[in-house]
Protein backbone atom coordinates (compact mmCIF):
# COMPACT_ATOMS: atom_id res chain seq x y z
CA UNK A 1 0.00 0.00 0.00
CA UNK A 2 1.45 3.38 -0.99
CA UNK A 3 0.32 6.76 0.25
CA UNK A 4 0.17 9.80 -1.94
CA UNK A 5 2.40 12.71 -0.85
CA UNK A 6 -0.71 14.78 -0.12
CA UNK A 7 -2.16 12.14 2.28
CA UNK A 8 1.25 11.69 3.96
CA UNK A 9 1.61 15.48 4.51
CA UNK A 10 -1.94 15.78 5.86
CA UNK A 11 -1.44 12.96 8.36
CA UNK A 12 1.98 14.35 9.44
CA UNK A 13 0.46 17.79 9.96
CA UNK A 14 -2.42 16.35 12.01
CA UNK A 15 0.02 14.35 14.13
CA UNK A 16 2.14 17.40 14.97
CA UNK A 17 -0.81 19.75 15.41
CA UNK A 18 -2.54 17.44 17.88
CA UNK A 19 0.52 16.29 19.84
CA UNK A 20 0.02 18.93 22.61
CA UNK A 21 3.55 18.92 24.04
CA UNK A 22 4.97 21.93 25.85
CA UNK A 23 8.07 22.83 27.84
CA UNK A 24 7.99 24.09 31.43
CA UNK A 25 11.24 25.55 32.83
CA UNK A 26 12.23 24.07 36.20
CA UNK A 27 14.57 25.13 38.99
CA UNK A 28 17.50 22.92 40.10
CA UNK A 29 15.24 21.40 42.78
CA UNK A 30 12.68 20.37 40.13
CA UNK A 31 9.96 22.93 40.95
CA UNK A 32 8.49 24.82 37.99
CA UNK A 33 9.78 28.36 37.53
CA UNK A 34 6.58 29.53 35.88
CA UNK A 35 3.81 27.66 37.70
CA UNK A 36 0.56 27.10 35.87
CA UNK A 37 -2.50 29.10 36.80
CA UNK A 38 -4.18 27.27 39.67
CA UNK A 39 -7.40 25.41 39.01
CA UNK A 40 -10.11 26.28 41.52
CA UNK A 41 -11.46 23.54 43.76
CA UNK A 42 -14.47 21.75 42.28
CA UNK A 43 -17.91 22.79 43.42
CA UNK A 44 -19.75 20.23 45.50
CA UNK A 45 -23.45 19.80 44.79
CA UNK A 46 -25.59 20.07 47.89
CA UNK A 47 -29.08 18.55 48.11
CA UNK A 48 -31.92 21.03 48.40
CA UNK A 49 -32.95 21.35 52.04
CA UNK A 50 -36.37 20.05 52.98
CA UNK A 51 -38.71 22.44 54.72
CA UNK A 52 -38.15 22.60 58.45
CA UNK A 53 -34.77 20.84 58.28
CA UNK A 54 -31.55 22.78 58.77
CA UNK A 55 -29.43 23.33 55.67
CA UNK A 56 -26.41 21.01 55.47
CA UNK A 57 -23.04 22.59 56.22
CA UNK A 58 -20.48 22.44 53.42
CA UNK A 59 -16.93 22.72 54.69
CA UNK A 60 -14.81 25.05 52.58
CA UNK A 61 -12.25 23.36 50.35
CA UNK A 62 -8.53 23.92 50.67
CA UNK A 63 -7.20 27.26 49.46
CA UNK A 64 -5.45 26.94 46.12
CA UNK A 65 -2.10 28.61 45.36
CA UNK A 66 -2.31 31.81 43.36
CA UNK A 67 0.27 33.66 41.28
CA UNK A 68 0.67 37.33 42.18
CA UNK A 69 2.45 39.90 40.04
CA UNK A 70 5.26 41.80 41.77
CA UNK A 71 6.14 45.29 40.47
CA UNK A 72 9.32 46.83 41.87
CA UNK A 73 9.75 50.60 41.54
CA UNK A 74 13.18 52.25 42.02
CA UNK A 75 13.61 54.27 45.21
CA UNK A 76 17.31 55.22 45.01
CA UNK A 77 19.92 56.09 42.35
CA UNK A 78 21.33 52.55 42.14
CA UNK A 79 17.87 51.18 41.36
CA UNK A 80 17.08 53.94 38.86
CA UNK A 81 19.82 52.58 36.55
CA UNK A 82 17.81 49.35 36.12
CA UNK A 83 14.35 50.93 36.11
CA UNK A 84 11.12 49.23 37.07
CA UNK A 85 11.25 45.44 37.53
CA UNK A 86 8.54 42.81 37.34
CA UNK A 87 8.36 39.32 38.82
CA UNK A 88 5.96 36.81 40.30
CA UNK A 89 5.15 35.43 43.73
CA UNK A 90 3.29 32.15 43.97
CA UNK A 91 1.28 32.40 47.20
CA UNK A 92 0.90 28.83 48.48
CA UNK A 93 -1.76 30.01 51.00
CA UNK A 94 0.25 28.33 53.78
CA UNK A 95 2.30 31.33 54.89
CA UNK A 96 4.95 30.50 52.27
CA UNK A 97 5.46 31.54 48.70
CA UNK A 98 7.88 31.23 45.82
CA UNK A 99 9.45 34.47 44.51
CA UNK A 100 11.05 35.01 41.09
CA UNK A 101 12.20 37.94 38.95
CA UNK A 102 14.63 38.85 36.20
CA UNK A 103 17.24 41.40 37.35
CA UNK A 104 19.58 42.58 34.58
CA UNK A 105 19.34 39.24 32.77
CA UNK A 106 19.86 37.16 35.92
CA UNK A 107 16.92 35.12 37.22
CA UNK A 108 16.59 35.53 40.99
CA UNK A 109 14.59 32.77 42.69
CA UNK A 110 13.69 32.50 46.34
CA UNK A 111 11.13 32.16 49.05
CA UNK A 112 8.64 34.43 50.78
CA UNK A 113 7.59 33.60 54.34
CA UNK A 114 5.14 35.23 56.72
CA UNK A 115 6.52 36.52 60.01
CA UNK A 116 5.52 34.22 62.92
CA UNK A 117 2.72 35.76 64.96
CA UNK A 118 1.77 38.24 62.21
CA UNK A 119 -0.33 36.80 59.37
CA UNK A 120 0.15 39.88 57.21
CA UNK A 121 3.89 40.71 57.43
CA UNK A 122 6.62 38.73 55.75
CA UNK A 123 10.14 38.52 54.41
CA UNK A 124 11.32 37.38 51.00
CA UNK A 125 14.80 36.46 49.81
CA UNK A 126 16.00 35.55 46.33
CA UNK A 127 19.34 34.59 44.83
CA UNK A 128 20.70 34.39 41.28
CA UNK A 129 23.31 32.14 39.69
CA UNK A 130 25.73 35.08 39.25
CA UNK A 131 25.68 35.91 42.96
CA UNK A 132 23.11 38.71 43.01
CA UNK A 133 20.72 38.54 45.94
CA UNK A 134 17.85 40.55 47.34
CA UNK A 135 16.05 40.83 50.67
CA UNK A 136 12.49 42.15 50.99
CA UNK A 137 10.05 42.93 53.75
CA UNK A 138 6.36 43.21 52.92
CA UNK A 139 2.90 43.52 54.40
CA UNK A 140 -0.18 41.95 52.80
CA UNK A 141 -3.45 43.90 52.91
CA UNK A 142 -5.36 40.89 51.49
CA UNK A 143 -4.18 37.37 50.50
CA UNK A 144 -3.80 38.77 46.98
CA UNK A 145 -2.33 42.27 47.52
CA UNK A 146 0.46 43.93 49.49
CA UNK A 147 3.42 46.34 49.53
CA UNK A 148 6.99 46.34 50.78
CA UNK A 149 10.65 47.23 50.25
CA UNK A 150 13.40 45.22 48.53
CA UNK A 151 17.17 45.77 48.90
CA UNK A 152 19.63 44.28 46.39
CA UNK A 153 23.24 43.24 46.96
CA UNK A 154 24.47 46.11 44.76
CA UNK A 155 22.76 48.74 46.93
CA UNK A 156 19.65 49.15 44.75
CA UNK A 157 16.45 49.70 46.73
CA UNK A 158 12.91 49.22 45.40
CA UNK A 159 9.35 49.68 46.60
CA UNK A 160 7.39 46.52 45.76
CA UNK A 161 3.67 46.23 44.99
CA UNK A 162 2.21 42.70 45.08
CA UNK A 163 -0.99 41.75 43.30
CA UNK A 164 -2.89 43.34 40.47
Amino acid sequence: MTLSPRVAMASAFATFALSGCYVVPVAPDGTPLYPAIPIPAPLVAQPAPSYGAPAPYAAPGPLMPSVLQAHLYPSNDAATRSGMLAGTVTNMMTGKGRFQLDYRGEILVGEATRVPGDDRSGVANAFGDRGTYMNCTYRMTTPYQGTGTCNFSNGARYEVHLGS
